[in-house]
């Protein structure tokens, strides 16, 4: 049985988040990122614009996700101007094809939703991408991303 419980407490966040890094973006991160993360969290969850979910199967821990919440200028495909984007999605690969990032997508929509988000994005990996298409994301062709310079 899938259950998704919110979370608040900040070193559960934070061992989650350590973990998605190392497990999506294939690195161990530094302790400096961990302190921004952490900064981030205290910021973001106390003043509601963060909202993160612990997936349990059976009781165990199997997977998180969480959204952020902005505001930008209202316009006709988003007239409250409200945005969530998706992110630190992950399931443990002992619980995947089981449906649980299945529900936790399903959370994170119904939470933007009843906030009012009119625009909701994520990121995706390819192997994400079924699971979200799935959920009725599509690719946005207009979205441009700035490349940083090192």
């Amino acid at each position: 049985m899938i259950e998704l419980k919110k979370i608040t407490d900040i070193d559960t966040l934070l061992q989650w988040r350590e973990e998605v890094i190392e497990n999506v973006f294939g690195e161990t991160p530094s302790e400096g990122l961990m302190n921004m993360n952490e900064a981030y969290y205290r910021s973001h969850i106390q003043d509601g614009t963060h909202h993160a979910f612990l997936a349990l199967n059976d009781g165990l821990e199997a997977g998180c996700g969480g959204i952020c919440l902005t505001d930008e200028l209202p316009s006709p495909d988003n007239p409250s101007g409200k945005c969530g984007y998706l992110m630190n999605i992950y399931v443990r690969s002992v619980f995947r094809e089981h449906g649980i990032g299945h529900e936790i997508v399903k959370r994170l929509i119904e939470e933007a939703e009843k906030i009012g988000c009119g625009k909701i994005y994520l990121e995706t990996t390819q192997i994400g991408r079924s699971l979200y298409e799935s959920l009725g994301f599509r690719d946005l062709p207009d979205m441009m991303k700035l490349k940083k310079k090192i």
